[in-house]
């Protein structure tokens, strides 16, 4: 018995220390040397000396910051919920579809996602383009005046969050689409039996067994957009980049830009901790309202 289990510890060391290799060297590693260059003066590339929480104390007096801080925030609330509710709802939509018809428009919403950012940013820079884009003409038509969106900085976050919602629901619309496939029909025929309308079936049948599947959704999308970046990074191009700035724009700014590698490590530390705590939050509150559904 003593030999069979030490043998199977040794197998199972042996199955998984590729895996423990791999992310000691692409994550727990470069995760320790960036809070160790977080308390230097480094440069990008190259060695500093050390200053403590110097850099950390800055980020409290620096306006660009700030400004990162909060043009993150609002995004992050344009995009995560409504962008959840309007996969749910298309997906809902698409699951009463059935045979090709429903694979046609289930490919119709998936197909932005496959795109790369530089063809998302192409689509609607043509789109909404002051100059030269067919929205701004069809205003014209309409005797609406033009609207500079990339370069005003009150349109120019809720417009990327409405392209980021358009680009990325596909993936979110197959999750829901899998989750409700896997209700089992004659929970619905019980329901229908019981003179249930949609609403009721809806609010006690589907929304309490989808839940799992609307936290994994909101939890995934609270991740990717903290870290937004490639979006406003292509559509500040000629605008105002300094007033559309994010937390991983920011981290930009400082290492490439400004040769502050020491600034940008501490800037990238406080964005990794947001995104731990943000994301154990999400995970109690919906696991809490999870239980409250019940």
């Amino acid at each position: 018995m003593l030999r069979n289990k030490r043998s199977e510890a040794l197998m199972a060391l042996a199955l998984i220390a590729p895996f423990i290799a791999i992310y000691g060297l692409v994550f727990v590693y470069p995760t320790i040397k960036l809070f160790m260059i977080s308390f230097t003066d480094a440069p990008l590339i190259g060695d500093g000396t050390y200053v403590g929480f110097d850099n950390y104390t800055r980020l409290a007096s620096d306006r660009r910051f700030d400004t990162a801080l909060w043009n993150t925030a609002y995004f992050v609330l344009l995009s995560v919920v409504p962008g959840t509710l309007v996969a749910f709802s298309i997906a809902l939509g698409v699951n009463r579809l059935a045979g090709r018809l429903q694979s046609f428009v289930l490919a119709l919403f998936f197909l932005p996602y496959i795109l790369p950012v530089s063809v998302v940013y192409l689509i609607w820079d043509w789109t909404l383009n002051f100059q030269f884009g067919i929205a701004m003409y069809v205003f014209d038509m309409l005797g609406i005046g033009r609207v500079p969106i990339f370069k005003a900085t009150a349109w120019f976050i809720p417009a990327v969050a409405f392209i980021t919602i358009w680009w990325t629901a596909g993936f979110s619309i197959l999750l829901f689409l899998a989750g409700l496939r896997a209700i089992p029909g004659e929970i619905y025929e019980a329901a229908s039996l019981d003179n249930a309308g949609r609403w009721a079936t809806f609010a006690r049948i589907t929304w309490p067994l989808m839940w799992p599947i609307t936290a994994l959704v909101l939890t995934i999308q609270l991740i990717l957009q903290l870290k937004i970046f490639d979006q406003v990074y292509l559509f500040s191009t000629g605008g105002r980049p300094n007033d559309n700035v994010v937390l991983v724009y920011y981290v930009f700014q400082r290492a490439f830009q400004s040769d502050q590698g020491g600034r940008a490590a501490a800037v990238a530390v406080v964005l990794f901790l947001i995104v731990i705590v943000v994301s154990v939050l999400n995970f109690q509150l919906t696991r809490l309202s999870r239980g409250n559904n019940r």
